[in-house]
């Protein structure tokens, strides 16, 4: 798998992250850049962690799966971000209030449930011809940069970016998993 491609999931994967960061900055009464940067740095493990444990969960089946691994891949990424645009065309009202307050706790679910698509990336990652440890990191990576630059447009814009960066991520996700098909049955070389 190219570089390109495992960033474009990387992206992707980290959308949900950005947008709950946008959120976040958009709820603080005065930027602070020590919870920006602990925002981030959880989200980018949590994302970064959960890959390698659905990789090691998939690598673990691999070989019952390698004859339809390709279509698991499509249909694991298409339900991602199926889900990921549905969740953004579907999003509630914003309720929370504005606080200088960092809830640890709070955070910690946070990140755990953004990173539910990143386990089931790892699943999928397992059947693909990828080094884990340079995916995990480039996820990991990622997603920390664009949480912590979440975090400072929310603060300084507001959360209109969030939609469409939910969007982004679904369309990119679906988008990668039709290309795993199309290379596999020889449609693309």
């Amino acid at each position: 798998m190219s570089f390109w491609a495992l960033f474009l999931i990387a992206l992707g994967v980290s959308a949900d992250a950005f947008a709950v960061a946008l959120g976040k900055g958009l709820h603080m009464t005065r930027f602070n850049a020590r919870h920006a940067v602990v925002i981030a740095v959880t989200f980018g493990a949590f994302q970064a962690l959960m890959p390698l444990l659905g990789w090691l969960l998939g690598s673990t089946f691999a070989q019952y799966i390698a004859p339809f691994d390709h279509w698991v891949a499509f249909g694991l990424l298409a339900l991602i971000g199926g889900k990921m645009l549905y969740e953004a065309f579907s999003s509630s009202e914003d309720d929370e209030k504005d606080t200088d307050r960092l809830n640890l706790r709070e955070l910690a679910v946070l990140a755990i449930a953004t990173s539910i698509d990143a386990l089931a990336v790892g699943v999928t990652l397992a059947f693909l011809p990828v080094s884990i440890g340079w995916a995990i990191l480039l996820i990991g990576v990622t997603t920390t940069v664009l949480t912590f630059v979440g975090v400072l447009v929310g603060r300084r814009v507001g959360a209109r970016f969030g939609k469409p960066a939910e969007i982004a991520g679904g369309v990119i996700l679906i988008l990668i998993g039709v290309n795993i098909v199309l290379e596999h049955t020889g449609v693309l070389g």
